[in-house]
């Protein structure tokens, strides 16, 4: 099994690191990295390129890692029946880890929130519902993407502990304390690569989003 979420976080990985953000950018030569926030994620997709590509980065970057978990699911449905779950779980997590780390960028690549949803969908999906709700509603208001982002991340740890006493989680055995410690590992990465967001949050100057700009 070791082997199997070793492959299973590789398979995530690979398709993690194709940032399509990035990619539309360079169709329009422009580098995505040195305009904007400098980030290659939905967000500054859409300032940058406009809403067409933002959309299609959004759409994109959370596809990667649910079919990340769907090749895993087919490779190790009929070995590891009792396992698949976890190892989907690896899976959608490596997809956010190549998303933010990818090798041929100098692991400098996005902040995981898109493909931070397709975990938290393979993950917890009873709770996903809520998370974009309360995404929604925190951007709606404030017009803050990072502090939703943030929000959502730090939402999603305590649904999962949330649903285990509700009966909502179907791990077995020791698998939820290996899902927790991936959920807690990504809500720490996401709040790392926000780090500069917190700052201007509390200094009061982030930057706030709008479809008219």
């Amino acid at each position: 099994m070791i082997a199997a979420r070793l492959i299973s976080l590789a398979i995530g990985y690979c398709f993690g690191m194709i940032l399509i953000g990035y990619l539309l950018g360079k169709l329009a030569h422009i580098d995505i990295r040195k305009e904007g926030s400098g980030n290659v994620g939905t967000t500054n997709a859409t300032r940058v390129l406009g809403a067409k590509a933002g959309l299609i980065t959004l759409i994109f970057d959370i596809s990667k890692g649910l079919v990340a978990a769907g090749v895993v699911w087919l490779l190790f449905r009929s070995r590891f029946p009792d396992d698949i779950r976890l190892l989907m779980v690896y899976a959608s997590f490596g997809s956010m880890i190549g998303h933010d780390f990818p090798v041929y960028l100098g692991f400098k690549g996005g902040k995981g929130v898109a493909t931070g949803i397709a975990f938290f969908f393979v993950t917890l999906p009873p709770g996903v519902p809520l998370l974009v709700l309360a995404f929604i509603i925190i951007v709606a208001v404030t017009k803050y993407v990072s502090l939703a982002s943030i929000t959502g991340a730090v939402l999603a740890l305590i649904e999962i502990f949330v649903f285990d006493r509700a009966g909502l989680l179907d791990y077995k055995g020791g698998q939820l304390t290996e899902v927790v410690i991936l959920v807690a590992a990504a809500v720490v990465i996401l709040i790392v690569k926000h780090r500069a967001n917190i700052g201007r949050l509390i200094a009061g100057t982030e930057n706030r989003f709008s479809l008219h700009k």
